[in-house]
């Protein structure tokens, strides 16, 4: 994990304030429910969802053993969320000084 300021951001995600181009893709019904058990927040977006999924992918082929930490880290992640122990994206902008 890397750390900005005090906090453990997993490599995989990205703060940014760049307007993105989009696209639209055709998926069926079952492969949306199943990016959908990825979701580590509800209003994570399919994009950020795509992103984790394709590093954890990478991941694994290039270090197995790294991509194991990987998924502890989000299945951490997602017990403190559901505790409610997570930051607002203001208060981590905030503490990024963003």
């Amino acid at each position: 994990m890397l750390s900005a300021k005090g906090l453990n951001i997993p490599r995989y995600t990205l703060v940014y304030n760049n307007k993105m181009n989009a696209t639209t893709i055709k998926i069926h019904g079952n492969t949306k429910t199943q990016l959908d058990e990825f979701r580590e927040y509800k209003n994570e977006s399919y994009d950020e969802v795509i992103k984790k999924v394709v590093f954890i992918v990478k991941t694994m082929k290039k270090e197995p053993k790294l991509s194991q930490q990987t998924i502890e880290a989000i299945e951490k992640a997602r017990e403190r969320m559901k505790r409610g122990e997570f930051l607002t994206e203001a208060e981590a902008k905030k503490r990024l000084g963003l």
